[in-house]
């Protein structure tokens, strides 16, 4: 959870200055981030919230709880994918559409993956907590449609503010159980 101490708009676009400085195939940069607060925010939850009744428990638990983190940020960004890649890779490889689609798609998803990782350490060296919630792929098209964005590929919606109690976050496996080697 998160306090309400707003996030400093330089802040904001220190995040998401290190979002846009990601790798991305054939630099394209083909995604989009969407600050979200306000009223657009309360109806990001609203939606979520509805939505969640639609799903089986787990499905719902989660989508509540993220709706919960939604709600107690103070900036919520969304990085949605614009499809972009997937136009100008298909007409510059000239290969199988499903081909040329299917492999495109996933350069743009690998993409805003990048994006979003500096995304959340650069919030994190800011002092500030973070969670990317991919729950709300469940309900991708609704969710674009909120924030009018095109329908498509959507990354993420990452709650950002000052952490209501310290974590220290995950614990992480072993590397030993992990790592395969070929020497």
């Amino acid at each position: 959870m998160f306090t309400s101490q707003p996030i400093p708009d330089d802040y904001l676009q220190t995040i998401l200055t290190a979002a846009n400085m990601a790798p991305s195939a054939h630099n394209q940069q083909s995604w989009r981030f969407i600050i979200i607060k306000g009223e657009k925010k309360r109806e990001l939850v609203e939606l979520v919230n509805s939505k969640a009744a639609e799903f089986p428990k787990s499905s719902s638990v989660l989508l509540r709880m993220a709706s919960r983190s939604i709600a107690g940020a103070p900036a919520v960004i969304a990085v949605a994918n614009t499809g972009d890649l997937i136009e100008h890779g298909t007409k510059l490889f000239q290969i199988d559409k499903e081909r040329s689609f299917d492999f495109f798609r996933t350069m743009e998803i690998q993409s805003s993956a990048a994006a979003v990782q500096n995304l959340l350490l650069a919030a994190t060296s800011l002092g500030l907590a973070t969670v990317w919630l991919g729950i709300l792929f469940l309900i991708k098209d609704e969710v674009l449609e909120l924030l009018g964005e095109p329908m498509g590929e959507f990354m993420a919606v990452i709650p950002i503010g000052y952490a209501a109690k310290e974590s220290r976050g995950p614990e992480k496996r072993p590397l030993t159980t992990i790592i395969k080697q070929f020497s």
